[in-house]
């Protein structure tokens, strides 16, 4: 079966009871059991186990061709039960460009846990392969990266990983199982903000893993979820699985618009680069086009004349709305480093942009006003 059709019938199967065809949500936190606890219809509490939510797991794990799938209360839940399960001693390697929050939390609360982390280029395998002669756990990936759209190749970090005895876990919420499925290069474990292009629409939050076989680490992660409850609510579920329909014919306008607005911006005088897998001039082109069946929505761009000139054309755009998040049906741009804390680990020149669904010949406009004819450094 072809993605496409996939993703409008995994999960969306008819109610047995009613014939409806949209799925119900079952917002009950308890199910009623026999006086020795005995599950009647396979469920107890919501924490456990839940109607909506096992619908959204079924639909998660095929369209990323895995085993089993868990769902969360959003993207950072996710990482967090699964790299809280890992155990005191293990050492994991991350991108040296991610999300903010994988590295955070890598530095601040796994230590505590007696869990290192070291960050490594993963587009460089020989540093990848060092770094794992080290001894390692676990090898994150996140391919297009967060937010420079670095691009790693899946498989040969899945061979790295495998000798070294590690399990590989790609990020793949930027490209979704639409434009790219890592289980299928050699990766044991996909992970998803859900809240961006399943949902899709930027009303419900929520994070997914999903694994290349139900064997004992699923068993450990998915047992800490049910303890620790990080789980998704029904509502937010039901909202991800209708999101989830649309998800192919989306991302085709996503990744449509994307790259009308990168070739227009690579040409721009006051661009110092744009950061694309879909463009030629990116380094890692050919690895994306080799793993990707189209490269995304998501790009980023440096802006001649440094932090104050890009947050003047941040300030200029007009359909580009200033906001945090990505993956929705309006665009979005973003100064990275003025929401990273403290410590901002990206450019201060960058601004990250979420391509929306729009018309590509305004997105293309606005940014054409708001760049001015000539570097932003010297507009007014």
């Amino acid at each position: 079966m072809r993605f496409e059709t996939l993703a409008v019938h995994a999960g969306g199967e008819p109610d047995p009871g009613n014939g409806a065809m949209a799925p119900p949500i079952h917002l009950a936190t308890t199910f009623r059991h026999g006086p020795a606890g005995e599950r009647e219809a396979g469920y107890e509490y919501q924490r456990e186990g839940n109607p909506t939510q096992d619908r959204l797991e079924a639909m998660l794990a095929a369209l990323e061709g895995g085993a089993a799938a868990l769902a969360t209360g959003s993207g950072m839940a996710a990482m967090s039960v699964l790299l809280d399960s890992l155990p005191a001693g293990a050492r994991v390697l991350i991108p040296d460009d991610c999300y903010t929050g994988l590295r955070v939390l890598a530095h601040e609360f796994l230590p505590q846990r007696g869990v290192s982390a070291a960050l490594v280029d993963m587009a460089d395998l020989d540093a990848v392969a060092a770094a794992a002669r080290g001894g390692v756990a676990l090898v994150w990936a996140e391919t297009p990266s967060n937010p420079q759209l670095k691009v790693a190749d899946i498989a040969a970090l899945a061979r790295i990983a495998h000798d070294a005895g590690a399990l590989l876990t790609c990020d793949n919420t930027f490209a979704t199982p639409a434009l790219q499925q890592p289980l299928a290069l050699g990766a044991d474990v996909v992970m998803h903000s859900t809240t961006k292009y399943f949902g899709g629409h930027s009303d419900c939050m929520g994070g997914a893993l999903v694994f290349a076989r139900r064997d004992a680490f699923f068993e450990a992660v998915a047992h800490r979820r049910h303890l620790t409850g990080g789980i998704l609510s029904p509502f937010n579920a039901w909202l991800t699985l209708r999101g989830a329909r649309s998800l192919p014919a989306r991302m085709a306008w996503h990744c449509r618009n994307a790259r009308a607005l990168a070739v227009f911006l690579e040409g721009q005088p006051a661009v110092e680069v744009v950061h694309y897998p879909g463009l030629a001039s990116h380094p890692r082109h050919a690895v994306a086009a080799a793993q990707m069946r189209d490269f995304g929505g998501m790009l980023s761009v440096r802006i001649r004349g440094g932090r104050e000139a890009a947050l003047r054309v941040a300030s200029r755009l007009k359909l580009f709305t200033n906001a945090t998040s990505l993956g929705g049906c309006e665009s979005l741009v973003e100064h990275r480093a003025s929401v990273e804390g403290a410590t901002p680990f990206s450019p201060q020149d960058l601004l990250r942009v979420s391509v929306g669904l729009e018309h590509p010949d305004d997105l293309v406009a606005d940014w054409a006003q708001a760049l001015g004819d000539g570097p932003a450094s010297s507009a007014g």
